[in-house]
C-alpha cells in the first residue's frame, strides 16, 4: 500500500489489514481454547509429581541420617495429623518419645504445605499417630517398639490421580501409579 507524505512522494508500507488482524485473533483465541485446558493438565501433572518426589526425598533423608548418626530420626507432619501442612525431619533429645518436634530437638529438614487440592492420608501399622521413624540401621520402628517394623502406605491424590508411597518390611520406599499396578500397589501394608 502506498500513503502519501507531506512532499507528495508515496512511500510503501507494510502491515495488516483489519481483517488480516482479525482472521489472525480468531485463529489465535481458537488456539488458546484448545490448549489451555492441556495446560492445566500439564500443570497438575507437575504439581503432583513434584509432592511425590518431595515426600520420597524427605523418607530417603530421614533413612540416611539415621544411618549416619547410628540413632533414630524421624520425620512426622508439622501439626502431626496433616502431611499436607509440610513435615519437618529432626532428631529428638534424648529419651524423648514425643514425636512433635520441640526447641531441644535436632532439627535436619522441613517442608512447607503442598499445593492446595492435593491430599496425603496414611496406613502405617502403628496408625495413632502420623510419622516414619527410622532407627541406625536405617529400618523403620514404630515409636512403641524399636523391633516392631513401621510399614505401610502414603496415599497422595488430587482429582483422579494417585501415587502411593510405600514402606516395605525393610523400611524401603518406593513410588507407585495403581492406575498402572494395581495388584502390587494397594492402600494395605506391603510386606515385599
Amino acid at each position: 500500500m502506498k500513503i502519501p507524505t507531506s512532499t507528495g512522494a508515496a512511500v510503501n508500507v507494510k502491515g495488516f489489514t483489519l481483517i488480516e488482524l482479525m482472521i489472525t485473533l480468531t485463529i489465535a483465541a481458537i488456539l488458546l481454547a484448545i490448549g489451555v485446558p492441556s495446560f492445566r493438565s500439564l500443570i497438575q501433572n507437575q504439581r503432583m509429581t513434584t509432592t511425590v518426589n518431595d515426600l520420597f526425598f524427605a523418607i530417603n533423608l530421614t533413612r540416611s541420617q539415621a544411618l549416619q548418626m547410628g540413632g533414630r530420626v524421624d520425620l512426622a507432619p508439622i501439626d502431626n495429623a496433616d502431611w499436607s501442612k509440610g513435615w519437618r525431619i529432626f532428631v529428638n533429645k534424648p529419651n524423648d518419645t514425643d514425636l512433635t518436634y520441640n526447641s531441644d530437638d535436632q532439627l535436619v529438614f522441613s517442608h512447607g504445605p503442598i499445593p492446595n487440592g492435593i491430599t496425603i492420608t496414611t496406613a502405617f501399622t502403628d496408625g495413632v499417630t502420623q510419622y516414619i521413624t527410622y532407627n541406625g540401621t536405617g529400618r523403620t520402628r514404630t515409636n512403641t517398639s524399636s523391633q516392631t517394623p513401621q510399614l505401610g502406605t502414603i496415599t497422595l491424590t488430587q482429582d483422579t490421580q494417585i501415587r502411593r508411597i510405600k514402606l516395605n518390611f525393610l523400611g524401603r520406599p518406593r513410588v507407585c501409579d495403581p492406575a498402572q499396578e494395581p495388584t502390587t500397589c494397594t492402600s494395605t501394608a506391603d510386606t515385599k
